[in-house]
């Protein structure tokens, strides 16, 4: 079982930065791969960035690539989301989830947390 706690969160002008944490219980977090999705009101939740086991390896969607980068420290159970020249576009609540393999599919993901709102303004 694993219990994911995301925090970081908050408002921030256009331009400036954010980093969130997504903070993990559970025995099993470093066999996870763990990922961050995001959803806007009346949007589906969309995959944003994912980090390999290890975090050797990392995946993100296009609309951040570049402005955007994943980490994760597994002797603290945290991955972290650094997120830089925000967009008021990339205003969500934003979610961390983990699963045994990487996918952008959100069914695939079988643990998630409570969600953080980022909130960017013009």
């Amino acid at each position: 079982q694993v219990q994911l706690v995301e925090s970081g969160g908050g408002l921030v002008q256009a331009g400036g930065s954010l980093r969130l944490s997504c903070a993990a219980s559970g025995s099993i977090f470093s066999t996870n791969t763990v990922a961050w999705f995001r959803q806007a009101p009346g949007k589906e939740r969309e995959f944003v960035a994912a980090t390999s086991t290890s975090g050797s390896r990392t995946y993100y969607a296009d609309s951040v690539k570049g402005r955007v980068t994943i980490s994760r420290d597994n002797a603290k159970n945290t991955v972290y989301l650094q997120m830089n020249s925000l967009k008021p576009e990339d205003t969500a609540v934003y979610y961390c989830a983990a699963a045994r393999f990487f996918a952008k599919d959100v069914g695939i993901y079988n643990y998630w947390g409570q969600g953080t709102q980022v909130t960017v303004s013009s």
